[in-house]
Parts: C-alpha cells; structure tokens; sequence
C-alpha cells in the first residue's frame, strides 16, 4: 500500500493508496460519510451505502508532512464553547451583527457549509469574522471545489491565521437542489484533512457515532488522526450516554484527540425539525416534543440546551461542546441571542 505524502501548498504527493470505492456518489475512499440513513441507504441514492461492510480502508500510518500532534485535554480550559455562526448568505453587515452577539461569549465561532446554502467563499468569509473580532474555525467541503480550489482556499485560510479548519467531505445536494450543477467531490474529508495539516493549520474532523455502519465509525477517528486531525467534532445524538460510549470505543480504537459534543439548540418547531431531517443525526425526541410543547418554548429550549451541554461536558475525553443549529426560525439575529443565551448560562453556571 502506497502512502500519502503532503508537499508544497499541502498537495498530496505518490499514489494514493486505493481507488475510490465503487458505486459511492462522493467518490470517497475513507468512507462512509455521516450521512448514511438509518435504514443504511446511501444520503445521495436509493442504495445500500457501499461502505457498511468491512474492509473499510484505513489511513496508512506514515507522515502527511508538519503535523502537529493533538493537544492534551489537560491543554484545553473547558469547558471550550463553539457556537455556530449562522449568518444572512453574502452579507457582510450580517456577520458582524452575529460576531458582535456570540464573539463574547464563544471560544470559537464555527462557519458552515451547506448544499441549499451558499455564501461568500470560505477565505472571504472568514476575513468577515476576523475584521468583526471573532475567534474563527471554518468548514471546508469537498462537495463544490476541486482539489486546486480546495488548496487555494486552505492556503488563504492558513495566511488569514484563523483558529484552524472543519474538514468535511459535505452533504449531498438533494434532487430540486440547484438542479444542473455538479458536485465534485475530488477528495474526502479525510484526504482534505491531511492537505489542511500540511499547510500547518489546526485540524478538525466530524464523526456521527449514530449513523451506519456504528460498529466502524470509532477506528475511523483513529484513521482521521493518523492523517493529520487534532479535534473531533461529534454529530448530535440522542442520548448523552451514546457519547460516552463512542469516546470509550474512539479511545479503544487508538483515537488520543480530544473531543467536541454537538448540542441541539433550538426554540419553536422550525428550528427543531431541520435537525431532525438531517440523516446521520439523532435527537432526543421526547426532549423535542416536551420543548414544543411548553407554555414558553424559548425559555425551555435554552434551558434544554444547557442541560444537554452539561451532561456531554461531563463525559470523559469531551473538552467541549458545539451550540449547533439555527437556534430560532425568526431569523440569524435571534438564533444568535439565543446561542448565546446557552453559552452565557453554561459560563456563569446558571
């Protein structure tokens, strides 16, 4: 098996280990991605996902170039906040408001990316957030950029000196989604993580602990350190327990990196059910439905919210928690007051 070698601007250099593995839409060779359904469908087809079986391809254990080892949970003063940054599409004004909101009360502001979704490119946005005072870590998708873009734009991020890079391989467009548009998919998130730490920025990877196949998920972050990841940022999922449990299997598979536990933050229906459609990602719904069905959602959204965080902060190896979804569906200024709602209670121990 040939390894992979990071030169240059990050470009991976030798024969890539193996091909991408057939009949995947994403073209991903360390799969599966985290949006396999639950009935193990592929996110972007009518097919059984091609990687729920063994042999799942591994990353090869040789240097990827100038990769820093994962920090030390002892490293970290927790609990670390990162609070998704939801913003109005193109629109510098938005992100100041929002960075003005959460910047204060977040260690990190984390940017998206979405298929139905687009923004200003990754570089431009997160020149935005810096010029707005915010600490910023940005998600990169393989989705829309070949690997030349995908180089560019870390090499900007990288000169902007941002707090480090989300490596994802990126949601499918589903059909009616921008019909006629292609999706490259040149690289996985993986391969991107390894072209990210060889320009020497901070490097994250996702993983769904409750998406297909779940048995294979834990080595796969054990791979994604091995090829340059220092963080992991956990999917949702529908009981705090669950987290433990895959931290414990992570650790077993030789995962050292330290962790960061998605919470649900939502305060009326709309916000709650866009989590919900998602595949790969679980929600307590009993939770949902107590929220919903309270005399004040809001309040109990955020209280919910701050409970979820401090049972995922109590899970060994976890030094963080990520606010995640629009928080509200009347509009990014709201959703941002009540993220930082979350992060002020869970600072002030409220």
């Amino acid at each position: 098996m040939a390894g992979l070698a990071a030169d240059g601007a990050g470009q991976l250099s030798g024969m890539e280990p193996e091909a991408p593995r057939l009949g995947c839409p994403k073209a991903m060779v360390f799969g599966p991605c985290g949006g396999v359904r639950d009935d193990e469908r592929c996110e972007m087809a009518e097919h059984r996902c091609v990687f729920l079986d063994p042999p799942v391809m591994s990353w090869p254990v040789v240097s990827t170039g100038p990769v820093a080892d994962p920090p030390a949970e002892g490293d970290l003063a927790g609990p670390v906040v990162l609070s998704d940054l939801s913003v109005a599409p193109f629109d510098p004004a938005s992100v100041r408001r929002v960075v003005g909101v959460l910047g204060p009360v977040s260690d990190g502001l984390l940017v998206g990316e979405h298929a139905n979704r687009p923004d200003l490119p990754p570089t431009m946005l997160a020149a935005e957030v810096l010029a707005a005072g915010g600490r910023l870590w940005t998600t990169l998708a393989c989705r829309d950029r070949n690997r030349v873009v995908l180089e560019q734009e870390l090499a900007g991020l990288a000169a902007l000196g941002i707090e480090g890079v989300l490596c994802v391989t990126g949601d499918g467009r589903g059909p009616g989604v921008r019909p006629g548009v292609t999706q490259v998919f040149d690289l996985d998130g993986t391969r991107l993580a390894a072209l990210a730490a060889g320009v020497g920025l901070r490097v994250a990877v996702p993983e769904s602990p409750e998406a297909p196949p779940v048995h294979l998920r834990p080595a796969r972050v054990a791979s994604k350190q091995r090829a340059g990841a220092q963080l992991c940022v956990l999917n949702h999922v529908g009981r705090p327990s669950r987290v433990a449990e895959f931290v414990a299997a992570a650790r077993a598979a030789g995962a050292t990196l330290p962790f960061v536990a998605a919470v649900a933050v939502y305060t009326d229906e709309p916000s709650a059910r866009v989590l919900q459609r998602f595949p790969g990602l679980h929600l307590d719904d009993d939770v949902v439905e107590r929220v919903l069905a309270s005399a004040d959602p809001r309040e109990a959204g955020i209280a919910a919210a701050v409970a979820e965080a401090r049972e995922l902060l109590a899970v060994p190896g976890v030094v963080g928690v990520n606010l995640s979804g629009m928080g509200s569906s009347r509009g990014e200024d709201d959703g941002a007051q009540v993220k930082a709602a979350v992060a002020e209670r869970l600072r002030d121990g409220g």
